[in-house]
């Protein structure tokens, strides 16, 4: 549930150095020379795409497990997704096999819980589709889990997510409710009934391999334990080695982290990911550095090497200009990176420049060729 301005890899891909020839003919060696020289020489005069996209060379220093990528398509349920994976690979680690939790199950508890706490708050609470891992973890003794088998929140007609319609007539309802200013003890039936529609009705029992269960019981059988987690952040508006709310929108539920040194956060994080365990992490994607690629830095626009090779013009361009050019070369080249501060990283969330705004998941470290973690 935090907000790292920090770096991330998101994806990662083995590099697998060359093999050499301990004896070679010294004829067909210049033979072999030559038609790689000429090899090289087309791929200079070429676009440069394909030198482009090995400018980073990734070696993998620890991959945890972890279950396959869950399509959130059209809804604003990243938190779900991503906790929900993070989940799956405690049950991996853990020994107890692979399983495919119900994220819909998921949104659809926190959305009841939303509601009530809006209509508490007389429309005064972000109620939106956003969500932090609070919801997920914090949640599994008040909820349990389900297979998504059981409960895959399909019931208007697709085979993908699409929450469009669903949230703007949640929000519509809660709109006239409290704005009548005399609720009624049913106006909660109402927003079950919506969800029922959307989302379907939630078993009270389902089966699965042969056995009986309700979320409780199943939870139970997982061994998942909402007190075996903990949220970590790190800011300097509170004091240090002691919890508080994040102050993002998302965080509805008023949940609490606990606040670290930038360094000893970081020191954390690398330490449980090479224990064997993954991070629930809400990111920023909308930072410059930020790559579909599978690659995300910090770059420093200052540092002459990531202007180009036309200093000059890249002296003229505006910091949106920049930014829209480096989200071009992210991947595709080596660029200096920025070095993060506690200060720098304070004062990002302090002017609203780094947001909470997608939740995804760390399961693993790798270095570039320059060391970079």
């Amino acid at each position: 549930m935090d907000v790292f301005s920090l770096f991330c890899l998101n994806f990662v891909e083995r590099y697998n150095p060359p093999v050499y020839l301990e004896e070679v003919d010294p004829v067909r060696f210049k033979m072999l020379f030559m038609k790689k020289l000429f090899f090289f020489l087309v791929l200079l005069l070429s676009t440069g795409a394909m030198t482009a996209q090995r400018a980073y060379q990734f070696e993998v220093i620890k991959e945890n497990p972890v279950t396959s990528v869950k399509n959130q398509s059209s809804t604003g349920t990243c938190w779900s997704f991503s906790g929900v994976g993070f989940l799956e690979s405690e049950l991996l680690r853990m020994g107890k096999g692979e399983y495919d939790l119900s994220e819909m199950y998921i949104v659809r508890r926190n959305y009841e819980e939303k509601a009530l706490k809006h209509a508490r708050l007389h429309g005064n609470l972000n109620f939106a589709p956003g969500g932090s891992f609070a919801d997920v973890v914090e949640t599994l003794d008040d909820f349990g889990v389900m297979p998504d088998e059981a409960y895959n929140g399909l019931h208007y007609g697709s085979e993908t997510h699409n929450h469009g319609e669903l949230d703007r007539i949640l929000k519509s309802y809660m709109d006239g409710v409290i704005s009548a200013k005399n609720l009624s003890p049913v106006w909660n039936k109402g927003i079950s009934g919506i969800l029922d529609s959307y989302l379907g009705e939630v078993p009270q029992t389902f089966i699965y391999d042969g056995k009986e269960y309700t979320p409780y019981t199943f939870a139970d059988e997982l061994g998942l334990n909402q007190e075996d987690y903990i949220s970590l952040t790190s800011f300097t508006h509170h004091p240090f080695y002691q919890p508080f709310a994040i102050e993002v929108p998302d965080n509805w539920r008023w949940a609490l982290s606990y606040n670290l040194p930038m360094g000893e956060l970081m020191e954390v994080m690398e330490h449980a990911v090479m224990e064997g365990y993954t991070i629930a992490w809400a990111s920023d994607v909308s930072e410059a550095g930020f790559s579909r690629n599978g690659i995300a830095i910090i770059p420093d626009e200052d540092a002459p090497g990531n202007a180009g090779s036309d200093q000059a013009k890249w002296l003229d361009l505006s910091s949106r200009e920049r930014d829209a050019e480096i989200r071009t070369r992210i991947g595709k080249q080596l660029l200096t990176e920025k070095e993060i501060t506690q200060e720098m990283r304070q004062q990002s969330f302090d002017n609203y420049e780094t947001t909470d705004d997608h939740g995804m998941q760390i399961y693993g470290i790798a270095q570039d060729q320059n060391g970079n973690k």
